[in-house]
Order: structure tokens, then sequence, then C-alpha cells
């Protein structure tokens, strides 16, 4: 299989680019050349820039996970600026190279994340949900998913990817979480009622590879794993996990204060499930978080 990819130098293309079998040939889109190819070396061909293409025959599927890290800065206009720029414009620009295709790509995978669905309280959210909260994750997304179905055509099926918080010991939201939990400072945020919808590494590359190989599969899927946990349970699960206490607890008017609008990620949560992906057929090597967070942090 040929492929083109963006984001390949992230936590969830680094890894993805290790899972593919030796026969494909993959070209990948990165802002750093010369660090990508030190660091990957001969997993794939590096490109800079799309100016060279004027379509994208040739290539068997696209796989579109750039993007600026969305919880990474403060959210002041500039940065929520950038954050959907870095997504929408990689994203019309790979389609407008599919539709301008003779032989386009019998697949494209384009990222997306359950903010989809702004903040849900306690409610189960399927791909089905149609009542989303208006916030700046919802409109974010939507407009990305909007502008990534365009491509949908009789010769490219097109699937979203609703990411939940993706737990990696190699980046990511659990290795920022790692260090206060291991000095036993760390716990419950705001009133820990909030759901975190999770996905292990493992499972977020093996779905990307499901929804790859399945030419059945379209449309948006949840990628998080099928038993999501409020905030409470995961801060208790990780500090049993790394064998520490979990006995403080970080009050939401402090986040509010050091992360501004950002801390709403943080705050609120959705109780999401992998209805269309497991409906598929996909199996989860991980369904609970703790046999999740034991073979991330095993020494």
């Amino acid at each position: 299989m040929r492929i083109f990819m963006t984001g390949g130098t992230g936590l969830i293309g680094t890894k993805l680019l290790t899972r593919f079998p030796e026969n494909h040939r993959v070209t990948v889109l990165t802002r750093n050349l010369a660090e990508a190819e030190m660091a990957m070396g001969r997993r794939a061909h590096w490109i800079s820039s799309l100016k060279g293409l004027e379509n994208l025959n040739g290539f068997d599927a696209v796989i579109n996970l750039a993007g600026e890290p969305i919880a990474d800065k403060r959210w002041t206009a500039a940065q929520k600026q950038e954050i959907c720029e870095s997504r929408w414009n990689i994203t019309q620009r790979l389609v407008d190279l599919i539709q301008a295709s003779e032989q386009p790509p019998k697949v494209f995978l384009s990222g997306s994340a359950i903010g989809y669905y702004g903040r849900q309280g306690e409610d189960f959210i399927t791909e089905y949900h149609e009542r989303c909260h208006n916030e700046f994750s919802h409109s974010l997304c939507a407009k990305w998913e909007d502008i990534a179905m365009r491509a949908s055509s009789d010769k490219t099926r097109v699937c979203t990817l609703r990411t939940g918080i993706v737990l990696s010991r190699k980046g990511g939201a659990l290795q920022k979480m790692i260090p206060p939990f291991k000095l036993g400072l760390g716990g419950p945020i705001g009133d820990g009622q909030q759901y975190m919808s999770w996905i292990h590494i493992n499972d977020m590359v093996s779905a990307i590879s499901f929804l790859l190989d399945n030419p059945e599969t379209q449309g948006p899927y949840n990628l998080t794993a099928p038993n999501p946990v409020t905030n409470n349970e995961f801060s208790q699960t990780l500090a049993k996990t790394l064998h520490r206490p979990c006995i403080f607890r970080v009050p939401a008017a402090a986040m509010k204060l050091m992360l501004g609008e950002l801390s709403d990620l943080l705050l609120y949560g959705q109780r999401v499930l992998p209805k269309r992906l497991e409906d598929a057929g996909f199996h989860f090597q991980f369904q609970q978080l703790p046999d999740a967070l034991h073979n991330l942090l095993r020494e």
C-alpha cells in the first residue's frame, strides 16, 4: 500500500509508522525534515511541503493527523486561530489534491477529536449523538470534519477519527501527569466527576489500521476505549498503579486562573463510547483503565 501521511512525527503518527508492514511505502509531510529523518530514518520518505504535488494519483490512502497541539498553550485569540488553521488548511489542501486526482486514494482518514461533542456530563455519547454543546472544541472539530468529508466520492471513502485522551508513556496527557503523581502530589481536578474518555496508544494505532484496511468503514468513529471513567476514578487508578497516595485535589478556580478557557478541557468531559468501531468488528486490547495503565507504567 502507498500511503501519504501528515502528522507522522507526532505521538500517534510516530507509533503508527512503526506498525506498518515493511512492504507499505509511506510518504510523510513534516515541518522538521532533518529531525524526522534522523529520528525515524528509512521508515518513510519525508517531504517538507505540498507545493510540488498537483494530485495524489498513485497513493492508495491518505492519513491526516497534523495539527497544532490543542492543550500546550493558553487559548489566546491568536493561539485559537493557529489551532484551527493548522487543521483546517492542511485538510482543505489534501481534499483539493484528492479531488484533482484522476485515480484518487481509496481511503482518507482524517483527524478529529471527541471535543466535537462539547461538554456532555454523564450521558453516554456515541457517533449518533446530535446535541453537541456549542463551544470552541465543537466548532473546531465540526469544521475540520466538514472539510474532510468533501473528499468523499464513489472512489474515496472518508473516515473521521474522533480521538479521546491517548495514553502513552512517551507523550501526551499521561506523560504530563506522571511526575506530580509520582511525588504523591497528584489528584482529581475540580469535583472530579467529569468523564475522561481514554484509549491506549496501541489500540489507537490498531484502530487506525483497522479503518485503513476495512473497505466497509466510512464516516465518524469514536476512538476511545469502551469504558470511560471519571476524573476521580482515573486519578485514583493512576495513583494506585504508581503506589502513591491520592489525597490532593486541584480546585477548579485555580485551573481557570492558570489556564483560562483552556481549563474547560480538564474541568468538563464526555462519556464517549466507540459504538461504530465495535459494530464494525474492532476488538480492543485494553478495555479497562487499570490494565492499560499497568501495561504503560510497569518498570
